[in-house]
């Protein structure tokens, strides 16, 4: 069996976990692990039975692909390290802290012909899988993505640590170019916003609703999808989804209940329930497979770099906007100081 030589950058909580699950995967072999923390790449590569390597140019010369799971800030310089090396490059979300890096990255893998993929883990959740032969054509979304104050990732705002997951879903159900985007925040514990909501209209008419907290009682990922003759509720923290939509009492169908019937009309139309089967699947096993997948058999990641930087630029764009509603907050008050 064919497998890719693959190395890990950056083995703290995220990065370990991809250690952990690299070691497992078939067409995975892992070559070893670096981290500027020497300590902790020894304690990983102990654990996983692999190499720790003290210079990152070491690894670099040892495997065709990395998986890089270090500080945001960080992503830019490193994905081009790498990809300058000729090494496919796996990279978590965000893919950069700048519009600008994640542009140099797609053009680097565009010339070198390397295959990058971006870690947005819910596009591989059981629950989103689990809606993949029904036909989504969204008119309005809402959006719940709260989590209780845990201190990492806290570094950035909580529109790139936490909404960006449900910034790059909403991207990739709705087909349209967006219109408006209406956003407000405020920073609450961190020196950055922890809690937002947003506001994006599409050309196409649809409406997304996006909040994100990471100072909850307690952890919710919810996404709840509204369209025409259809409700989807999707619960990503359960894996699982749910259905109600309307039908022709004449439709062939087998719902997991019949809810009952209405009259719309001059015909009869039946209210049915129905939870897709889902998969039982890790999702950052999944993600690590479809990009190894994307190596061996020249396919287009799960997840690309043009994907990446799409739900990076509408993010600041968000963040902007929440900016601007602050700066005219700043300014209502101090003319009332001097009132």
């Amino acid at each position: 069996m064919d497998k890719v030589d693959i190395g890990v950058i950056g083995v703290g909580y995220l990065g370990s976990i991809h250690a952990r699950i690299l070691s497992k995967i078939d067409k995975a072999n892992l070559v070893g692990v670096y981290d500027i923390n020497q300590q902790r790449a020894d304690e990983v590569a102990r654990e996983v039975g692999v190499k720790s390597f003290k210079r990152l140019d070491d690894l670099l010369n040892n495997v065709k692909a990395v998986v890089i799971a270090t500080p945001t800030t960080t992503h830019h310089q490193i994905a081009i390290q790498c990809l300058s090396k000729g090494i496919h490059t796996f990279i978590e979300k965000p893919i950069t802290d700048k519009v600008e890096g994640a542009e140099e990255i797609i053009k680097v893998s565009n010339e070198k012909n390397l295959k990058v993929q971006v870690g947005h883990v819910e596009r591989f959740n059981p629950a989103l899988l689990s809606l993949e032969n029904y036909e989504l054509q969204p008119v309005f979304i809402e959006v719940h993505r709260l989590a209780q104050f845990k201190g990492r990732g806290a570094d950035v705002a909580v529109i790139l640590d936490l909404m960006i997951h449900d910034i790059d879903i909403v991207l990739n159900l709705v087909k349209s170019k967006i219109k408006e985007i209406k956003a407000s925040g405020v920073a609450v514990i961190s020196d950055s916003i922890d809690i937002a909501n947003a506001r994006i209209e599409f050309e196409n008419g649809c409406i997304a609703n996006i909040t994100a907290s990471r100072i909850s009682r307690k952890n919710e990922r919810k996404m709840r999808i509204f369209q025409r003759n259809a409700y989807i509720s999707i619960d990503f923290m359960q894996g699982i989804s749910e259905i109600f939509r309307i039908v022709g009492d004449e439709e062939k169908v087998n719902p997991t209940f019949l809810l009952g019937k209405i009259e719309l009309g001059t015909k009869p139309k039946k209210i049915i329930y129905e939870q897709p089967s889902v998969k039982n699947i890790n999702p950052i096993e999944a993600e690590l497979v479809s990009f190894i997948e994307s190596i061996l058999y020249d396919k287009a990641p799960g997840v690309s770099a043009e994907d990446g930087k799409r739900a990076l630029e509408v993010a600041f764009k968000i963040i902007d906007e929440i900016e601007k509603q602050q700066e005219i907050v700043r300014s209502k008050m101090s003319l009332h100081d001097t009132i």
